[in-house]
């Protein structure tokens, strides 16, 4: 399938309801299956993801297979509570999936006493997980903090339902820590509390306690509209509901960043508003993405679109995502005589960050931009119908986190049309 996406003018007055975070409602599904008393989850997502993630938990019995599809925080947190489970289940995913390291968090839980076993390549899924011996009688932990947060938070998620809770440290530089703090922020909605002592996370063995939770809206999300916005014309006048100032996700940094595209955003209860504030458009714009891996494809978009040179580094983790995002950017970007470069070693002598420069503002000659699987290919690079109609491939790879999202880019009047193959 391919859709036409286009927009007769850059005009852009409306409002759009976002989803439930995605990353909130599936560790709160997980915190919900390890409480003891009833929990209410209210706004939960409505992303395949989690819908995935409940039907998984709901159907964990012995001799069960699991399928977490394309999921990855799905499979990492089931790996985790499969692991507390009696019976062995088996749990598996995509081709893509199969693809994804899951090493690091194995071997953890196997040193809680864990019985994992790797059914095709060791380190990769899909998993065959037996009930453990003596689990979490060792409460303590090191793991690597440079891949994957999601280990960390599965980990982290567990750690109070143990006998002797957990002391986790995180060897090296530790990626993505708005995720984790996100985590533990939910957690003590919950009743749990931790010690951050330098590179350790300690949690004393306690209950959850049920407390009723609603869900947030996605900033994830929200990201693609600042992305709109910032190619809007001056007119723009844009509501966001569900978001707050006071989030607990990473990515509510778009709105700081949305100042330097030009942007000024209003925030109301439950609401926000966003117009153009008036300022000039800096030449160069400069960010570390270690906190906020997910918004890097938005941002390198809207650079493209305005023209601003981008100099990025923290895109570590975008290599194991749905797809290589890295690899991914610098090929679709390409089409626009837009390049995105590694920069060589030496330009950062004192330390192991690596660099990426952006050049080239985006010259749209109706380009078709295939999806790599990956959803936040397709609704990162939909803004730019603001200049030019463009061709998505797979445009429903938007269902693993914003089923909704053609259908609220139709309300701020853009096109949207499933044209053929051929």
């Amino acid at each position: 399938m391919i859709y036409k996406i286009s927009k007769p003018n850059r005009q852009v007055q409306g409002e759009i309801t976002l989803d439930g975070s995605k990353s909130l409602s599936n560790r709160a599904l997980l915190i919900q299956a390890l409480c003891n008393d009833e929990v209410t989850i209210g706004n939960l997502s409505t992303s395949k993801d989690t819908v995935t993630m409940q039907t998984l938990i709901a159907n964990v019995a012995d001799g069960a297979t699991l399928d977490a599809g394309a999921a990855g925080t799905c499979f990492r947190f089931m790996t985790a509570y499969l692991s507390t489970q009696g019976g062995t289940q088996i749990l598996t995913g995509t081709e893509r999936m199969k693809q994804r390291p899951i090493g690091i968090l194995v071997d953890a839980l196997k040193k809680l006493g864990a019985s994992i076993e790797y059914l095709e390549n060791k380190g990769y899924p899909p998993l065959k997980i037996h009930s453990p011996t003596s689990f979490g009688e060792n409460n303590q932990l090191s793991i690597s903090a440079d891949t994957s947060s999601q280990y960390i938070s599965a980990l982290l998620m567990l750690a109070p339902t143990l006998p002797n809770g957990l002391e986790l440290t995180l060897d090296g530089k530790i990626v993505s820590r708005s995720y984790i703090e996100m985590t533990l922020r939910l957690m003590e909605h919950f009743g749990v509390s931790h010690q951050w002592d330098g590179q350790t996370i300690k949690i004393k063995p306690q209950a959850y306690k049920a407390n009723d939770y609603t869900i947030e809206a996605d900033w994830s999300a929200a990201s693609y509209y600042y992305a709109i916005a910032a190619f809007a014309e001056e007119n723009l006048n844009l509501r966001l509901n569900g978001i707050f100032e006071d989030s607990v996700q990473g990515d509510a940094v778009i709105a700081e960043m949305g100042q330097r595209f030009g942007l000024k955003t209003v925030f109301k209860d439950g609401f926000v508003y966003l117009k153009k504030s008036g300022e000039l458009l800096a030449p160069m714009f400069e960010k570390d993405f270690l906190l906020c891996p997910d918004i890097a494809q938005t941002v390198a978009v809207i650079c493209a679109g305005l023209g601003i040179q981008g100099l990025y580094s923290g895109l570590e983790t975008l290599k194991i995502k749905e797809t290589d995002r890295v690899a991914a950017l610098q090929t679709e970007l390409g089409k626009l005589q837009v390049f995105l470069s590694e920069l060589p070693a030496r330009f950062s002598k004192k330390s192991d960050v690596t660099y990426y420069m952006q050049e080239g503002r985006s010259l749209l000659n109706e380009p078709t931009f295939p999806t790599y699987e990956d959803h936040r290919m397709a609704m990162a690079f939909a803004p730019l119908a603001m200049y030019s109609p463009i061709y998505i491939e797979d445009p429903m790879v938007v269902v693993k986190s914003y089923p909704q999202f053609w259908e609220d880019l139709k309300i701020l009047g853009f096109e949207v049309e499933e044209v053929s193959n051929n």
